[in-house]
């Protein structure tokens, strides 16, 4: 067994670091006149950080967990039901078809840039699309990130490189109250991800890369790649116990597969084509099925011309929004062919010699 390297973390806080911090969120002088309560509030937080009290509240596991008696989190546990009632929908032959629209941009006209995102407008292209097709579309508009109360996304904590079974299908690393890192919207997003028969994500590039809230979701997807959907057998992150599970052999559950997408990236000076070919490998490595070469697109929507009519660019570029379209209607057409079994994974069957 491998050694536990140990020594990054730094010291915890002291009372007077955490009391800084915990002040900051009451800056507004409106606060003022709360102070006691504030400081009864300070009080109760720095007791559940000294007591680590990640998930204050919990019940036994029960059966179907190899530990039925450990203590796993309610929040966990309502999360965990919730995904599998919406995969008994995803396999429910008699239900609607759905594809999750993933808007990936950061901006809306709710926030800092007061406009919408071009990304918004092309994902209404594909969701109308989608709806003319008959099918039902949930969009997912990441950008509430960026304007809309407690909407969080935290980022992953990398437990995977410590050994895939700590990593734990839904992610276990949030909530964690102790840390007030109590907000976070994965869980609903694995919901999103899990009914849909297929997913489209749209999105800019900014600077080469996806958007901060896309990346984020992306991180956190991790756990749907391999992802124990057991915490009981490491007793939560339980590092020892986890290194000595994947001793044994690990078979890295796609809890994804199957599923078709499709993919719009756009930007206005470079790296659309890198960041389009980021994106379909991703999917492609979670086990979704590309719907064809018309489903994976990247364009430059006013090239090398000014931010501030970026817009009107798209107004006038009439082909990239048909191609938009198309890209839905590829997606569609997988959904209707891998729901009636004249399509499939095709390397589903194969077995790589080095799993992971």
């Amino acid at each position: 067994m491998t050694d536990i390297r140990t020594g990054q973390a730094p010291p915890p806080l002291t009372r007077e670091q955490f009391h800084e911090r915990f002040q900051v969120r009451f800056y507004d002088p409106a606060f003022e006149g709360e102070r006691e309560a504030i400081a009864r509030l300070e009080a109760i937080a720095w007791e559940a950080l000294q007591d680590g009290r990640k998930a204050p509240i919990t019940r036994p596991a029960g059966p179907g967990f190899a530990d039925p008696g450990y203590e796993l989190s309610q929040q966990w546990l309502d999360t965990r039901a919730r995904l599998q009632a919406a995969q008994k929908r995803w396999s429910d032959s008699a239900a609607p078809s759905r594809v999750l629209l993933v808007c990936g941009s950061a901006r809306n006209d709710g926030t800092c840039p007061g406009e919408m995102s071009k990304t918004w407008r092309l994902t209404e292209l594909a969701r109308h699309a989608v709806e003319g097709a008959g099918m039902q579309a949930d969009v997912l508009d990441l950008s509430l990130v960026t304007s809309e109360y407690g909407r969080n996304i935290h980022p992953c904590k990398g437990c995977v490189s410590s050994a895939m079974p700590l990593c734990h299908w839904p992610c276990s690393c949030y909530p964690h109250h102790a840390l007030n890192q109590a907000e976070d919207w994965m869980a609903d997003i694995y919901e999103c991800w899990v009914a849909a028969h297929a997913v489209i994500v749209l999105a800019p590039t900014y600077w080469y890369q996806s958007p901060s809230p896309l990346k984020l979701m992306i991180d956190r997807l991790v756990c749907a790649d391999g992802g124990n959907p057991d915490p009981t057998t490491t007793h939560g992150k339980r590092v020892a116990e986890a290194k000595a599970i994947e001793v044994q052999g690990w078979d890295y559950p796609k809890h994804l597969a199957g599923r078709a997408y499709g993919v719009v990236v756009h930007g206005d000076v470079a790296g659309v084509e890198t960041h389009r070919r980021n994106l379909t490998d991703w999917l492609d490595w979670m086990g979704l099925i590309e719907a064809g070469a018309a489903a994976s697109l990247d364009r430059y929507i006013g090239y090398y011309e000014p931010y501030y009519n970026s817009h009107d660019a798209l107004d006038e570029d009439q082909a990239v929004q048909e191609e938009v379209r198309n890209v839905a209607r590829a997606v569609v057409q997988a959904v209707n062919s891998l729901r009636a079994g004249r399509l499939s994974q095709p390397d589903a069957q194969i077995k790589g010699p080095r799993i992971k």
